[in-house]
């Protein structure tokens, strides 16, 4: 009795003329899917800060350590993953069976095409990842002494969403 697996067929069935362009296509979707749902779980993070804190008398301390009446500020920063990324991700898969459609002489050529935009998708969320994360880890919350407003310096990536408010016990 020959050994069958019908199971796990590698190749895809060909009875459609340009069937390897439409699994090339549905590949192309997954992976920009994927890498967008991986994006919204790695394009995230917080950081917060709290110069001060309480006495043994229910009281308040200053970021210096000295007893006050006001409550100290505390900041919170959260990097949310940026609308500009699934744009990018939205725009290379249109372009691209966009320019299948037009622009491909023949299947290996639309195959071609469609390969390499995967490979850019998954390129980019890995770059634009790794620079938000690194441009948010580069703020520094330690110059901050909790009484006057606090302000983003510099030049950052994604969305950073910025809450001051007082400490609470």
């Amino acid at each position: 009795m020959p050994v069958t697996d019908s199971l796990r067929q590698s190749d895809p069935p060909l009875t459609l003329p340009g069937a390897m362009v439409l699994w090339r296509v549905r590949r192309l979707l997954g992976w920009a899917i994927g890498a967008g749902f991986a994006y919204s779980l790695l394009g995230t993070a917080s950081t917060s800060s709290c110069p001060g804190g309480f006495t043994g008398d229910g009281g308040y301390l200053d970021a210096t350590g000295r007893s006050t009446d006001d409550a100290p500020q505390c900041v919170t920063l959260t990097l949310e993953p940026s609308g500009f990324a699934y744009a990018v991700i939205a725009i290379v898969v249109f372009a691209t069976v966009t320019g299948v459609l037009r622009y491909s002489a023949d299947q290996a050529d639309a195959i071609r095409r469609l390969d390499r935009a995967v490979v850019g998708i998954v390129a980019f969320v890995v770059v634009w990842t790794a620079l938000t994360q690194a441009s948010f880890a580069s703020i520094s919350l330690d110059a901050w002494d909790g009484t006057r407003p606090f302000f983003l310096e510099g030049t950052y990536f994604g969305n950073i969403v910025t809450d001051v408010s007082p400490l609470e016990g």
